[in-house]
């Protein structure tokens, strides 16, 4: 359009706040994720065990079904029943990591797309916390908000005295569930950032948690130590979860020397994706 005719307008729309701007990111996101019907149907599933839960909450309390199986309750309603489905939703919520967070990064790399983003109003880090937010928001919709559902399910069943007692369990449940995302969270778009094919991310994704179990085991059987287990990302996240619903370690990993580890994976996957998400990229030949 040449200049001279002077029909070029500026945009004149409304236009969005600056501090939910990266919204925008996570809203294209969302659609291409839920776009497939196969994860749509997963994310349907991810439901199954809290709604199963629910109902056994329910008949655990349900004095005509207790007295027809002539019991006072199924099964004790203890902080480990919550530290268990944190386990299952946490495994789910893991699957689900690596059929969304390899699509988010790599495919703005591998076309390029990066100047195109960068070009407009938005930051590095306002990119990041737009495809991050992705993943922030489904992963807490499985794990943490079914979890506290849950939590009040039982303390309206059980009544006020229940909850006064167990009202750590709330934090609890939040505390490692946010674990959980956050590391989950981070892997997935460095990966995705580092490696441009989705199907390779999301096969590396795995590798990170299964590989680094048995390499964790190799070194401790040669060097006679535990410490082998510090790459071993699930013994980490179990370690820490162990201590905040008040289990007995069952991971052989203190738990402080844990999140340690799990600190210093976090700030390598945010500085892997300092290096990749930038405007431009210098290769050397």
């Amino acid at each position: 359009m040449a200049v001279h005719k002077r029909s070029y307008h500026a945009y004149a729309g409304e236009l969005t706040a600056r501090r939910s701007r990266f919204l925008i990111l996570s809203r294209y996101a969302f659609r291409k994720a839920l776009s497939s019907r196969f994860l749509s149907v997963y994310f349907a599933l991810c439901f199954i065990y809290p709604l199963a839960f629910a109902l056994a909450l329910y008949a655990n309390h349900n004095q005509r079904l207790l007295a027809l199986f002539h019991t006072s309750a199924f099964f004790d309603v203890s902080a480990r029943v919550f530290f268990q489905f944190l386990g299952v939703q946490g495994t789910m919520g893991f699957i689900l990591t690596v059929f969304v967070g390899p699509g988010l990064v790599s495919p703005d790399l591998a076309n390029n797309a990066l100047p195109l983003y960068f070009s407009r109003p938005f930051s590095r880090v306002e990119y990041v916390l737009g495809k991050a937010f992705v993943l922030l928001a489904l992963l807490s919709l499985v794990t943490w908000v079914p979890g506290e559902i849950l939590f009040l399910i039982q303390s309206s069943l059980a009544g006020g005295g229940w909850m006064l007692a167990n009202l750590w369990i709330m934090g609890s449940i939040f505390l490692g569930s946010a674990l959980e995302i956050i590391v989950f969270s981070l892997l997935a778009l460095a990966l995705s950032a580092w490696i441009r094919r989705r199907l390779a991310a999301g096969a590396a994704l795995l590798g990170v948690f299964f590989f680094g179990a048995g390499f964790g085991q190799a070194i401790n059987a040669v060097l006679r130590t535990r410490y082998g287990l510090l790459i071993n990302l699930a013994k980490l996240i179990a370690s820490v979860e162990d201590q905040l619903f008040r289990q007995r370690t069952s991971s052989g990993i203190p738990a402080a020397d844990a999140a340690l580890a799990l600190v210093a994976i976090c700030v390598f996957c945010l500085v892997l994706l300092e290096k990749k998400v930038r405007a431009y990229e210098v290769v050397r030949g």
